[in-house]
């Protein structure tokens, strides 16, 4: 019956209301929701519009209502296969080990170039339906990691459909950077980008597809992903534009030689380059925790966007090539350029101690609230922001709410959600989680040391869209469960509601930690920043949560 995960507890909110849910066709709608579609798309506010240009605009809120339910689906959106230039495995292995590794989705990523648009994301398509068929406790989408113009990575991908080639290659062909040579850090290629993402926007408004999503991969590895490229991507089409990787895959990368790659995690070893962004700090290169700078900065770049009221959202993935300790290599007599993947791996005799990659599922997962268990409803739920990240599976399961209390009566949101109360009103965060019951796949039951309650006000949209600081953020509650076992169960008292606020989550498993880069009284323990060339992974586990908003009325 397959492995549809119910990890943490139901959230008992609603979904999207029918008239501005994309994944449903006009024909399934009640005439009153029709009608109100139909008013929204005259009006131009379908899609971008009700997603609000922030949390403050007053659109509807993805999970604001107190009934349905989720069930927390596994899954990972950056995995790449033999049809990549740079990759090795079958779609079948890849979602084989995503399957045994207790995966629910994932997505094939395979880079975008002018071999993939040209053949590569045709004949890819056969093995992803018929992994589908073979695997169907794992959903599987087909996407690209797509060179964005003017800046990094990202992963596009759209719900299945007879229509799924088609659009992905139109659109690796006209927006790709590196198909149309246009990486360079320039206003008209950043202008590409944009264009992409309002193509797919467009292509979801025709019906092309059903759905599309894009999420910015290793944001910070080499420091070109600007923070107003960034506010651009979202601004343009926040349905489409929905987040970033707050820990790069790679995770591997940072064992130490010989036993391992000797480089650092996420691959993020370099340093600035000609394209990059000039106001980063060096530090921005690093990892921490196995974490992005742009996430793991109390009060950095990923808080400057939520300060803002922007819903923008983090995940995690594998990025998986090549795997660390896997015994195959790619096929004799490979010729990428001319057949569009190369030949099927083959086993080489003894274990490849020098990659950097695991399989997907094996250490980094991205939880979803989902209604059910659908193509649908993870891009749904991936759009609402109800998703929260771990590595090393620290824990099983997480509940986060976050509640009004008093005479008015109880109202909640939950990840990625808004708490709408009348000011004054008392709030608090009530949080449950599941600690690992037993071991990880590397053979050890992880105990999680500490959780971390982060807030910051609500300022509105920023002067600078460069700003990369949030300066009224800072960790306000660290709760010590060293102790615990089972379930742990937390609160934390905002007091009365009288300004925009916003609040995260992180835990860790307390093995390396060091002052914030804003400074000990933003964040006394934060990640460190990791080691090159002797990080181990597994020595240093975290989790993070999506925020949630509360907004006095």
């Amino acid at each position: 019956m397959g492995h549809h995960h119910e990890h943490g507890h139901e959230h008992d909110q609603a979904e999207l209301s029918p008239a501005v849910d994309l994944s449903l066709p006009d024909e399934a709608l009640s005439p009153t929701d029709l009608s109100r579609r139909s008013m929204l798309r005259r009006t131009g506010l379908l899609g971008a519009g009700l997603a609000g240009a922030t949390v403050l605009s007053g659109a509807p809120s993805a999970a604001a209502s107190p009934k349905g339910g989720f069930r927390w689906l596994s899954g990972d959106h950056h995995v790449h296969t033999q049809y990549s230039n740079d990759g090795k495995y079958r779609v079948a292995d890849q979602v084989r080990h995503a399957d045994t590794y207790g995966l629910d989705w994932l997505v094939i990523t395979d880079h975008g170039n002018a071999t993939h648009a040209r053949i590569g994301v045709e004949k890819v398509n056969p093995d992803i339906v018929d992994a589908r068929s073979r695997f169907p406790s794992t959903l599987v989408f087909q996407g690209l990691e797509w060179n964005i113009p003017a800046a990094e990575h990202g992963t596009v991908f759209v719900h299945p459909g007879q229509n799924e080639v088609a659009l992905l290659r139109q659109f690796e062909t006209s927006f790709d950077g590196g198909v149309r040579n246009a990486t360079a850090s320039t206003p008209a290629n950043e202008a590409l980008a944009i264009a992409g993402i309002d193509f797919l926007s467009d292509a979801v408004r025709r019906r092309t597809v059903r759905d599309a999503l894009m999420l910015a991969n290793h944001p910070a590895r080499k420091g070109i992903d600007s923070p107003h490229e960034i506010r651009n991507w979202r601004d343009a089409q926040p349905h489409i534009a929905v987040g970033m990787e707050g820990a790069p895959g790679h995770q591997a990368a940072g064992i130490a030689a010989p036993t391992g790659m000797g480089r650092a995690r996420g691959l993020y070893d370099g340093s600035p380059g000609p394209q990059s962004f000039p106001g980063y700090p060096l530090e921005s290169y690093r990892t921490f925790g196995g974490f992005d700078w742009m996430t793991a900065t109390v009060g950095g770049l990923w808080d400057s966007l939520l300060a803002e009221g922007k819903p923008w959202w983090i995940t995690a993935n594998s990025d998986s090539h090549h795997v660390y300790t896997d015994t195959a290599t790619v096929g004799p007599g490979s010729n990428y350029e001319a057949d569009g993947k190369q030949a099927d791996p083959v086993y080489r005799g003894s274990v490849d101690l020098g990659e950097g990659d695991f399989w997907p599922g094996y250490y980094s997962r991205t939880h979803v609230g989902a209604s059910d268990f659908s193509y649908a409803a993870v891009m749904n739920g991936i759009r609402a922001g109800r998703v929260w990240v771990d590595h090393g599976q620290l824990i099983d399961g997480i509940d986060v709410r976050l509640r009004t209390t008093g005479r008015w009566g109880q109202s909640w949101a939950t990840l990625g959600g808004v708490l709408h109360a009348k000011r004054g009103t008392q709030a608090e965060l009530v949080v449950t989680i599941d600690l690992a019951a037993q071991p990880n796949w590397a053979q050890f039951v992880p105990q999680l040391a500490r959780v971390d309650v982060i807030q910051g006000d609500v300022t509105g949209p920023v002067a600078d869209r460069d700003t990369f600081v949030a300066p009224r953020t800072r960790v306000v509650k660290s709760f010590d469960t060293t102790a615990a076992s089972g379930t742990v169960s937390l609160k934390y008292s905002l007091g009365r509601l009288d300004r925009p606020v916003y609040v995260r989550l992180r835990g860790t498993d307390g093995n390396r930690t060091a002052p914030g880069l804003r400074g000990a009284e933003v964040d006394p323990a934060g990640p460190a920043m990791d080691v090159l060339g002797n990080a181990d992974p597994w020595r240093d586990l975290w989790f993070y949560t999506n925020p949630i908003w509360a907004l006095p009325t």
